[in-house]
């Protein structure tokens, strides 16, 4: 799973994703064992990480997403079963503020990954 978070992790911070987080809800949550959550600076750039992390897990894992959402609603979801990825403009981030409903779970370092 670690090489999976951190290619998703490669994939939003090298189009430049801001304030990235992982969370693992594993422990409080059977939808899911991570939560991966990013903010773009504009609708090009969310469309950009989104694309550039269907690619990257499509290329080394063979895996599609199922997507909810679009640039236009200002948050996309790119549900992989065992991970989430929450790609939000930053308007909707501060909005939806999943970190804090999300705050029982336990951030991932990404050092780690």
């Amino acid at each position: 799973m670690n090489k999976e978070l951190k290619t998703i992790y490669d994939a939003l911070d090298e189009k430049k994703g801001i304030d990235i987080k992982i969370i693992d809800i594993s422990k409080i949550s059977i939808m899911s064992d991570y939560f991966i959550i990013a903010s773009a600076s504009s609708d090009a750039q969310l469309d950009t990480l989104v694309n550039n992390v269907e690619d990257k897990l499509k290329e080394n894992y063979d895996i599609l997403p199922r997507i909810e959402g679009n640039k236009k609603a200002g948050w996309v979801l790119l549900d992989y079963k065992d991970f989430i990825i929450h790609i939000f403009d930053i308007k909707n981030r501060e909005f939806y503020n999943l970190e804090r409903i999300w705050s029982d779970g336990e951030e991932v370092d990404i050092e780690t990954l």
